[in-house]
């Protein structure tokens, strides 16, 4: 039996199409089955609405370069979209693992948390920063691992702090200093009032916040304390009086492995995934 040359050619073809797109696609389809199914558990455990906001590090493009997701619109959109769907008397878990982002869209979402009449959990198994941090004050409780972190949530603007604007202005005097520093320190001025303000009025919706604690808080969190940076891990976090937990379910672990970073060139962390037990009594092997 004679085999012509195109018949090779699009028996090849048909091959590379499966490596290509059909095993891929099966292969995500695959991960969001058992997204699904880890969301479930951890739903019919607590008995619950979980919603996920995870943002990665993507490397796209030819060339590889780092894309850095953090919170959008369309996030908020999302999520607001989630919490309608929800009963009111349902509790909400919200797993958050984000860099921070727009203060407008988090903004939109711890309002629509502190709205929502049942009990809101946001879990924080890895960091919840700057914008993370805000969504985490309207929580009843915020769950983390004795090691996450939270952290400041004074406004930036581009590259640089709005206070450092503010200091830089103040320590040259307003007569050394040019219309466009000028104009980004009123830019400054206005979103540090605006920030701490929408702080504030988060925080008194916990019952154990009056005025005066929350405006402290406040100002610790959102005028430039700190680095943007800086971290806040759980000890510290329930000395500053945020109703803090470390009972962090495995299920929320379980289902962090599901959203891996995507990974275009070797790791930089190895080990074997699986759990080590030492037998009491016995010494580490050297």
């Amino acid at each position: 039996m004679e085999v012509s040359f195109g018949s090779i050619v699009a028996f090849l073809f048909l091959l590379f199409l499966v490596f290509i797109v059909i095993l891929p696609a099966l292969g995500r389809r695959g991960v969001n089955s058992s997204r699904t199914n880890a969301i479930r558990a951890l739903e019919n455990k607590n008995k619950s609405r979980v919603i996920l906001m995870i943002h990665r590090q993507e490397t796209v493009g030819l060339m590889g370069y780092p894309l850095y997701k953090y919170i959008d619109i369309d996030d908020s959109e999302a999520i607001l979209r989630a919490i309608k769907m929800t009963n009111d008397d349902m509790p909400i878990d919200l797993i958050l693992h984000t860099p921070g982002g727009l203060v407008l869209a988090a903004t939109q979402i711890a309002h629509a948390l502190i709205n929502h009449p049942g009990k809101v959990t946001v879990y924080v198994p890895h960091y919840a920063m700057s914008g993370g941090t805000f969504i985490s004050l309207a929580a009843d409780e915020i769950v983390m691992n004795e090691n996450s972190v939270l952290g400041p949530v004074d406004p930036q603007l581009g590259d640089a702090a709005a206070a450092s604007i503010l200091k830089v202005v103040e320590q040259k005097g307003v007569e050394k200093v040019d219309d466009q520093t000028l104009l980004m320190a009123d830019m400054a001025e206005k979103s540090l009032k605006q920030v701490k303000e929408s702080v504030i009025k988060i925080l008194k919706h916990h019952p154990d916040f009056d005025d005066a604690k929350a405006e402290e808080l406040a100002t610790l969190l959102s005028t430039g304390t700190w680095t943007h940076d800086y971290p806040i891990m759980a000890e510290e976090a329930k000395e500053m009086g945020l109703p803090v937990s470390t009972d962090m379910p495995d299920e929320v672990y379980r289902l962090m492995e599901f959203y891996s970073q995507g990974q275009s060139k070797r790791p930089s962390v190895s080990y074997i995934s699986t759990p080590y037990s030492q037998p009491k009594g016995s010494q580490p092997s050297k």
